[in-house]
């Protein structure tokens, strides 16, 4: 078995219903995903968006939905003038630990070019996610950036 490609495991004091929903409501990823909606039912098989500013970023399907335990979809960017490589999968596993939860992200069957760009825009997002999770404000992109790209170019 070969190991993933990309993995981010971090602690957030939150509930394991809290994140999920944080994970899977329109709302809540445009403010901690810099402006980015995730949509989608989240019902395996059922397709999933990624867009800002009413274009799509990145899309694919929902290949795991086990609330609040485990999520996993396919990553297919999208984003004009982005150059396309394979599709990947992303896996959220959450894992409560008495008042905490441990998140674990998982981005596997990645290209090059992916990985370099989700490098940088994974611990981005997660760390907004945290922040807004835990004290109810998400991080702002130019503090995190300092003039670099937006999360993955999407």
């Amino acid at each position: 078995m070969s190991k993933p490609d990309y993995v981010y495991v971090t602690y957030i004091e939150t509930t394991a219903e809290k994140l999920w929903r944080a994970l899977t409501s329109s709302e809540f990823t445009e403010r901690f995903w810099f402006g980015y909606r995730a949509t989608s039912d989240w019902k395996v098989g059922s397709p999933h968006h990624l867009s800002k500013d009413g274009r799509r970023a990145v899309q694919g399907e929902v290949l795991i939905a086990d609330p609040p335990k485990r999520l996993a979809y396919s990553w297919d960017v999208v984003k004009e003038g982005v150059e396309r490589e394979q599709v990947s999968r992303v896996t959220f596993d959450i894992e409560p630990h008495g008042g905490i939860v441990k998140l674990t992200m998982t981005h596997d069957n990645l290209g090059p070019k992916t990985l370099r760009d989700i490098s940088g825009g994974w611990p981005m997002v997660i760390a907004s996610l945290k922040s807004f999770l835990e004290t109810g404000r998400e991080l702002p992109i130019e503090l995190l950036t300092s003039g670099a790209r937006e999360p993955y170019h999407a």
